[in-house]
């Protein structure tokens, strides 16, 4: 991971055009009125460590969200960022890269690195997710393990836990998530049960899509990161490229409604984007890909169906992002057993 401190493979291929579619340490943070959506409007946590003279320590650096598949990492970080910087799926292993999303605050800036979920892998791609998080974690300065609050702590969260102990150099945070979807009793039970997995730097309790004690997060966040001068523009919301980010929210717009192994088996490409100066339109052309033939007939549907409103799903959350109108041609296309095919991950990004 960098940090601001410091041949073509066959495939088979169908046209499915479609018509133009367009806190605190070593114990749980406190079941504050906040927590249970009393007082939303309260002012962020400041680090309370201040330099002499009484201005605060102006801290900056790299935190990685970790977990198990789907218990909200992505959810986190577009909450705490502000703005989808990650797709999100009730999908298990939707987030495929290391996405940064950039949070400003006026005494510090916290760079949130959203990686995979840790699992363990059948395929070459799992692999190199899971090689992926581990490089990652060695660059950060802190780790929150997320654990939601309505779910019993299991043996993949223990096994992650576990994982924590090869990056000592990181600070420890753990995340109770979902905090929305569990009573009261529960998420107390669950903050006590934290506790007894590691001797955190802070533990604190979240709601990221009911927006509950996401100031407090962030205060214990940067509190935990080094001073240090600002890394990246006050204007930046992530490192992802433009191209990079449609391709995302036509894979999230293509998983929507999927079932069985296929989430697992789809992967998208940008093959070109065209601005037209005749007229305020951006042409995006686009390739799904699947890995095996009645996984094609799936994406597509009947008549094309489903491939349609898979366009004009992503293009609503595109045209936003780009600010013009957009035109989205999509193509489904084979690439046999692409996971586990050294080539072809290559070709795709992976």
């Amino acid at each position: 991971m960098t940090d601001p401190r410091d041949d073509a493979t066959p495939v088979e291929e169908t046209a499915a055009d479609g018509s133009p579619v367009a806190g605190t340490a070593a114990e749980p943070a406190p079941l504050s009125d906040e927590a249970w959506g009393i007082d939303r409007d309260a002012e962020p946590t400041r680090a309370k460590r201040t330099p002499r003279g009484g201005a605060p320590a102006y801290r900056a650096g790299f935190v990685s969200f970790v977990g198990r598949p789907n218990v909200g990492k992505s959810t986190l970080t577009n909450a705490l960022v502000g703005e989808k910087v990650a797709i999100t799926s009730s999908k298990p292993q939707t987030t495929r890269k290391a996405i940064r999303g950039i949070v400003h605050r006026p005494d510090g800036q916290l760079i949130l690195v959203d990686t995979p979920g840790i699992h363990r892998p059948r395929t070459l791609l799992g692999e190199r997710l899971n090689a992926l998080v581990q490089t990652t974690l060695g660059d950060v300065d802190v780790i929150g393990l997320c654990i939601p609050a309505d779910e019993r702590i299991g043996p993949g969260d223990r096994f992650i836990n576990e994982q924590l102990d090869e990056y000592p150099r990181a600070r420890k945070i753990a995340i109770v998530t979902k905090t929305d979807s569990a009573s009261r009793h529960a998420v107390a039970e669950q903050l006590l049960a934290v506790q007894e997995l590691r001797d955190w730097d802070a533990i604190v309790p979240v709601s990221a899509v009911e927006a509950i004690q996401l100031d407090a997060l962030v205060g214990e966040l940067l509190k935990a990161l080094p001073v240090s001068e600002q890394l990246y523009p006050s204007d930046a919301v992530t490192e992802e490229g433009l191209e990079a980010r449609i391709s995302e929210l036509i894979r999230e717009a293509a998983l929507e409604g999927v079932q069985d192994e296929l989430p697992h088996s789809l992967a998208v490409t940008i093959d070109d984007m065209i601005q037209r100066e005749d007229k305020e339109l951006l042409e995006i052309y686009a390739n799904l890909f699947v890995e095996r033939d009645s996984q094609k007939g799936i994406v597509i549907g009947a008549q094309g169906s489903r491939l349609k409103h898979v366009g004009q799903v992503a293009r609503a959350q595109i045209e936003p992002l780009v600010g013009t109108r957009v035109f989205l041609s999509l193509r489904v296309k084979i690439a046999k057993d692409w996971q586990r095919d050294p080539k072809l991950l290559g070709r795709l990004g992976f």
